[in-house]
Parts: C-alpha cells; structure tokens; sequence
C-alpha cells in the first residue's frame, strides 16, 4: 500500500497520501495546512490527486483544503453530520489556531457503510461520533487485500479525541471505541495526530480502550 504521512497545520495534524503505481491516481485524507510539500511531492512523482477525504470538520483538519480544490473539484467526502463545519469553519478555531479558512459549498456527505471505489484501492465510511457528531473513519483495502485503518481524532496512540469542542460527546466516543474493538488486532491505524499504532496495542494499552 503506497502512502504518505505529511505533517500539516499549527497542530501538526496528519495528512496522509494515497495512490497508485498503475494509474498514479492519488488522494489526500485531512489537508490541515498549508499543503505546499504535498503538491511537490505530487508533481515530483507523477501524481494525480484525484480525492480528498475528510475524518471531520474541525478547522485543523480542513484548514488546507482550498489549496487542493481546484484539483479535485467537489470530489471532496466528509460524514454527513459533520457537513456544515465544512460549509461554515468555527471561526472561534481559527481565532485559537490563528488561521483562516473560508467554507465550502460542493462536496459529497457520506454515512456508515458507504463503499468508495477508487483505483486500486476500497473504502469503506465507519461512523464513530464523539469527537465530533460527524467523525468517521476509514477502512481502506488495497488490491492486495491488505487493510488500514484511518482514525482521524477518534482514536490516537494510547489516547482518544477530545469530546470538549463542538459535537464532543463522550458517552458517542465511547460507544465509538467499542465498535472499533470489534476490528482484528493486526488493523494497522494512521490517527489525526501522533504515531501510528494498531487495534491490537491500542486494546492493551490505551486507557480509555472498553473493557
């Protein structure tokens, strides 16, 4: 499976790359900032950023996301409850982060279980609301069946999102965090913020894992 992680954004949020050798379609999970060594690296190799999909609406994960637009048109996918962040950005986060983002109108809401295809790759929409209503995650396939789990702020290396910002809620992350235990221990998992971790470390070790 053939990604990148770039650190993006006054957080250090991770934005993560996807394509694939055949076609050198490519698309972008969370551009949080400015996207300048994204677009390098996409001219550098070739690639045609073709997607761009969105875990959430906060303003650090979305903040860079008018850099990348005029490449893939309203090819932009966020969950539905999540949908007017994006239309409206918190301005009360971008004061705190010191950064401006305008809203978007033409782009695609998705929900729980929703499939998308693109070349060489499987994506399938999980809904896990907490952090904020409308976060999802995705579980990605490649052509070789090998799978990975993008987080965003639901779940990070032995900790969890914060449920204190807009559409936090604490009992939702917790019943996010127990349809996560049901995926196998070897799931690879790329959060929004830190290292990458796995399901398996994640049951042992993280402290707010169900038990």
């Amino acid at each position: 499976m053939n990604y990148k992680r770039f650190s993006l954004g006054a957080l250090w949020t991770n934005g993560y790359l996807f394509w694939d050798d055949e076609t050198k379609d490519a698309f972008f999970v969370d551009p949080g900032g400015n996207t300048k060594h994204v677009r390098k690296f996409l001219a550098d190799n070739d690639l045609k950023l073709k997607m761009i999909l969105l875990t959430h609406g906060h303003i650090d994960h979305i903040a860079g996301i008018h850099e990348l637009v005029n490449l893939v048109g309203d090819n932009i996918f966020i969950g539905s409850k999540d949908a007017f962040m994006l239309r409206h950005p918190s301005f009360e986060l971008q004061e705190l982060l010191g950064v401006s983002c305008s809203g978007l109108e033409n782009f695609k809401e998705v929900d729980e279980g929703r499939i998308i295809d693109f070349p060489g790759y499987t994506i399938k929409v999980l809904e896990t609301p907490g952090h904020t209503e409308g976060s999802v995650c995705y579980l990605i396939t490649d052509k070789d069946n090998h799978s990975l789990l993008i987080s965003g702020d639901t779940l990070f290396a032995q900790s969890v999102g914060r449920t204190d910002l807009e559409g936090g809620d604490s009992l939702k992350l917790e019943v996010s965090l127990r349809r996560l235990d049901t995926l196998q221990d070897s799931l690879h998992v790329l959060p929004g913020h830190g290292p990458d971790t796995s399901i398996g470390e994640e049951r042992e070790l993280n402290p707010y894992w169900p038990r």
